[in-house]
C-alpha cells in the first residue's frame, strides 16, 4: 500500500504540475500545440530532450546489454553530446531561421513535396512499428516487476504486461492530445529531476551495501570482480565494436540530436536561439552523465547476480530495483519509470500529430484546412498510432540480443536514408530532388536486405556506414542525369531573435574534451 500510495502521489504531482502551467495557454492554434507557443527555456528543452530520449528501453534495455556486455554501450550516450554541439552551432540556426514547425518542411524546401512526403511516412511507420511498442514494453516489464500486476489482478505474467500496456499508453495518449507540446515539456521537466533522482539512487545504494558503507570502496570491489566490463573499447566481434564510432554511429547521432523531429521539436519551440542552444548543449552536459543511471547499475547487476540472468538481460534492471530499493521508495521510483516511459511515448505521438497534421493531412488532405481543424486531425492522429502501438508492443518480446539492440537495429531501417538526404541537402547544392527519392528507397531497401532478409556478417552500425556512402553515390549519379533547377538558398522568416549565445563556443569544447577524456581514461 506505501508504494501504491508514493506512486500515485508523484504521479499526480506531475499532473497538477503540468495542468497549472498551461491552465492559460491557447491549445487549439498550429503553434501553441505543436510548438508550445515558441515560449520554451533552455532548461525545459534539455529536460524534456533529455526524458524523450531517456525512457525504460534505456533503463531496461541499456542496463540488461550493459549487464552483459560491459561499458562498451556508452558510445551510444556519450557520443550524443557531439552531435548535439554541431545541432547547437548549425542545424537549430538554420531550422528556427526559416521558421521551420517540422523537419520534413525543410525537405520540401531544399527538394520537392514528394520527397518531404516520402520521409513523413518513413517517420510515422518507424515511430508506430519501433519506438512506441519497445518503450510500452519495456515500461510495463517494469511496473510488472514492480507491483506484481499479474499477482495483484490474479491473471497471467503475460496478461499482466498487456493490461499494463494498456494503461500506459491511454496515459501517455491523453497528455499528448489535450496538452500538446508544452504539456508534454513541463512534464519532461519534473519527471527528469526525478529521472536522474530515482535513478541515481540505484546504484548509490549498490555500492553503498556492497561497500559496507563506502561507495568507493563498492566500486572498487564492483571494479575487481570484472574489470573487463568497464573497458569502453569494443573488441571487433563485440556487441558494439569501436570501430563504429568512426562509421555509421557518428551518421545516426547527427541523425537523432539534429534532425530527428521527436527530439530538436523541442528545440524548434525555443524562445530564442540562445534558449535553443542553452537546451541542446545542456542536454549533451546530461547526456555524459547519463551512464551513471542507464549503464553502471547493470555492471553492478552483474556482481549481484553473475551471468544468471544472461539469457533474461532485461530483467537485471527490475531485479536491482527490488534488491536495494527500501520498500519506501518503491513507488516513488515506479512513478519515475512511469513518467519516463510517458516522456517518450507522448513525445512521439505529439512529434507524429505535428508531422502528419503540416505534412500530410493540411497539404494533401486538406489544403483549406484552418488552425482548429489541422490540431483536431493532429489529434485524431495521435490516438490511431496509439492504439496501434499498444497493439504492436508485446510482439517485441524476446529479443536475443535486447531490446535495446532490436530498437537500434530497427531505427536503421529510416534513419540512415533520411540523415543521407539531410546532410546532402545541408552540404552538397548539386544533390536534386530526384537523387534524394532515390537515395530513400534504394537505401531502406539494401539496409532490410542486408540486415533481416539475407544478413551479413558485417556489424549493422557498420551497414549504416555503408548504406550512408551508397545514399551519397546514388545521389550524385542520380543527380547527374537529374540536375537541380536552381541553387537552395534558406529564406530567414524573422520568427525568433537569432543572437548567438554567447556560451556556446565554451560549453562546446569543454564537452568534446571530457568525451576523449573518457575514452582515454576507461579504454584498456
Amino acid at each position: 500500500m506505501q508504494t501504491l500510495i508514493s506512486f500515485l502521489a508523484f504521479t499526480a504531482f506531475v499532473a497538477v504540475y503540468s495542468w497549472y502551467r498551461l491552465r492559460n495557454d491557447k491549445m487549439d492554434t498550429r503553434e501553441g500545440y505543436f510548438l508550445g507557443g515558441r515560449s520554451l527555456t533552455g532548461v525545459v528543452i534539455a529536460g524534456s530532450m533529455l526524458l524523450t530520449n531517456i525512457s525504460t528501453e534505456h533503463l531496461i534495455g541499456m542496463n540488461g546489454s550493459s549487464y552483459k556486455n560491459g561499458f562498451i554501450i556508452i558510445a551510444w550516450e556519450v557520443t550524443s553530446a557531439l552531435a548535439l554541439v554541431v545541432a547547437a552551432w548549425y542545424f537549430i540556426p538554420t531550422y528556427l531561421r526559416m521558421g521551420l514547425t517540422t523537419i520534413p518542411q525543410y525537405l520540401e524546401q531544399r527538394y520537392d513535396g514528394t520527397t518531404r512526403t516520402l520521409v513523413a511516412l518513413f517517420l510515422l511507420v518507424s515511430f508506430v512499428v519501433t519506438l512506441l511498442p519497445i518503450v510500452l514494453f519495456t515500461g510495463a516489464i517494469n511496473l510488472e516487476s514492480i507491483f506484481n500486476v499479474s499477482e495483484m489482478l490474479q491473471v497471467s505474467q503475460s496478461q499482466g504486461l498487456w493490461i499494463t500496456v494498456i494503461c500506459i499508453g491511454a496515459i501517455g495518449s491523453a497528455y499528448a492530445i489535450f496538452g500538446g507540446l508544452k504539456a508534454v515539456a513541463h512534464s519532461d521537466t519534473i519527471n527528469g529531476v526525478g529521472l536522474f533522482l530515482g535513478g541515481l539512487m540505484i546504484p548509490v545504494l549498490a555500492l553503498w551495501d556492497i561497500g559496507g558503507g563506502n561507495l568507493l570502496e563498492g566500486l572498487n570491489k564492483v571494479y575487481q570482480h570484472d574489470p573487463e566490463k568497464f573497458n569502453v573499447i569494443g573488441a571487433p566481434g563485440s556487441v558494439l565494436p569501436f570501430g563504429t564510432l568512426f562509421t555509421g554511429l557518428v551518421i545516426n547521432q547527427l541523425y537523432f540530436w539534429g534532425m530527428n523531429q521527436t527530439i530538436i521539436q523541442r528545440a524548434l519551440g525555443a524562445k530564442s536561439l540562445i534558449e535553443a542552444q542553452k537546451g541542446l548543449l545542456y542536454t549533451g552536459v546530461l547526456k555524459i552523465m547519463v551512464p551513471f543511471i542507464i549503464v553502471l547499475p547493470g555492471v553492478i547487476g552483474f556482481y549481484y547476480f553473475g551471468d544468471s540472468l544472461y539469457q533474461q538481460q532485461d530483467m537485471i534492471y527490475p531485479e536491482l530495483i527490488k534488491k536495494v530499493l527500501p520498500l519506501s521508495f518503491v513507488g516513488f521510483f515506479a512513478a519515475v519509470v512511469m513518467g519516463a516511459v510517458l516522456s517518450t511515448f507522448n513525445s512521439v505521438l505529439n512529434s507524429t500529430a505535428t508531422i502528419f497534421s503540416e505534412g500530410i493531412y493540411k497539404r494533401l488532405i486538406r489544403p483549406q484546412a484552418n488552425e482548429i481543424q489541422t490540431v483536431r486531425a493532429g489529434k485524431t492522429t495521435s490516438i490511431v498510432l496509439a492504439v496501434v502501438a499498444i497493439l504492436v508492443a508485446p510482439m517485441v518480446a524476446g529479443a536475443p540480443d535486447g531490446l535495446y539492440q532490436l530498437l537500434q537495429q530497427l531505427n536503421g531501417i529510416f534513419f540512415i536514408p533520411i540523415a543521407s538526404v539531410m546532410l546532402a541537402g545541408f552540404f552538397m547544392p548539386k544533390v536534386s530532388a530526384a537523387g534524394a527519392k532515390a537515395a530513400l528507397v534504394i537505401g531502406l531497401v539494401f539496409y532490410i536486405t542486408t540486415t533481416f532478409i539475407f544478413p551479413v556478417n558485417i556489424h549493422f552500425v557498420h551497414i549504416w556506414g555503408i548504406e550512408f556512402v551508397l545514399n551519397v553515390l546514388v545521389m550524385i549519379v542520380v543527380s547527374k542525369y537529374y540536375p537541380v533547377k536552381s541553387t537552395f538558398k534558406p529564406h530567414e522568416m524573422g520568427v525568433l531573435k537569432l543572437d548567438q549565445w554567447k556560451y556556446t563556443k565554451p560549453m562546446s569544447i569543454i564537452l568534446i574534451v571530457i568525451i576523449i577524456a573518457i575514452y582515454v581514461w576507461l579504454g584498456q
